[in-house]
């Protein structure tokens, strides 16, 4: 955000419903993907903000795809860091991966709960931060949680600071985990009936080539722009050789530079 601004460009962020600082639904009610595209649109409204290029980090990546799709007046250019574009559809990995991968865990509801609940916040964000750096996908076995994939010793990834970890940690102490449980691994058989489900805005793609994502099935295709041309036809896609799922963190100089270089190619 402060690389965009120094380079002339308003950056406005904020917390999805029940992450970080932003209240969660009220009891009974629970956050859905559609609630969070609302609130983008509103929040664009609320600023007078009538064209933007949407930046989205992980499952940050659907929304920014599906606002530009049902909202592509509004939108200059999407980018993406870690996931590409999939078109909505049923979630199909239990038919490709075993039962113990963790979206599937943490899909499962109590499983989550009774795995992080053994630890302090401050434990888990460091385990996930831990898991989710290496470029395997974290899949426990028949009598393991995900959470027992981390060694207690296991030291941060080196460009992950302890007061990074605490930063998050109090975010997460506020806002508790339930939220970041249903939104986004308990909503994936949400349906959507898009229009049109191709992004046409502009797209830029920046992935890790070291990122576990790459490893899930179908996601490497949908990277390759020959492949997703169809679904996306004005996609770039670069590569950080070095990278893993938390590219932007790893290498912040080089991630602000391809945003910038793209902004400035479709402003």
């Amino acid at each position: 955000m402060i690389a965009l601004a120094d380079a002339g460009f308003r950056a406005v962020s904020f917390d999805y419903r029940g992450y970080g600082l932003s209240d969660p639904p009220p009891p009974g009610n629970k956050a859905t993907w559609f609630d969070l595209l609302n609130d983008l649109l509103h929040i664009l409204d609320a600023l007078a903000l009538s064209k933007v290029f949407l930046v989205g980090k992980d499952f940050g990546a659907r929304p920014a795809h599906f606002f530009s799709i049902l909202h592509p007046e509004r939108v200059l250019g999407v980018v993406t860091l870690g996931v590409p574009y999939v078109p909505p559809g049923p979630s199909l990995y239990h038919k490709f991966l075993p039962e113990g991968f963790y979206i599937l865990r943490w899909k499962e509801p109590g499983r989550a709960e009774g795995d992080f609940g053994r630890f302090d916040v401050k434990t888990v964000v460091r385990n996930i931060y831990i898991l989710f750096s290496r470029n395997e996908i974290p899949i426990a076995n028949e009598n393991q949680e995900i959470m027992d994939l981390v060694e207690p010793d296991t030291p941060l990834p080196t460009w992950f600071t302890e007061e990074d970890l605490a930063t998050y940690a109090a975010l997460y102490e506020n806002s508790g985990l339930q939220t970041a449980l249903q939104i986004p691994y308990r909503s994936f058989g949400e349906v959507f009936n898009l229009p049109d489900p191709v992004v046409r805005v502009p797209a830029l793609l920046i992935m890790g080539g070291k990122d576990y994502i790459l490893k899930f099935p179908g996601i490497e295709d949908l990277t390759k722009v020959e492949k997703a041309k169809e679904l996306v036809p004005n996609l770039e896609v670069t590569f950080i050789p070095e990278g893993t799922h938390f590219v932007q963190e790893q290498f912040p100089q080089q991630v602000n530079q391809l945003i910038l270089d793209f902004l400035a190619k479709h402003i």
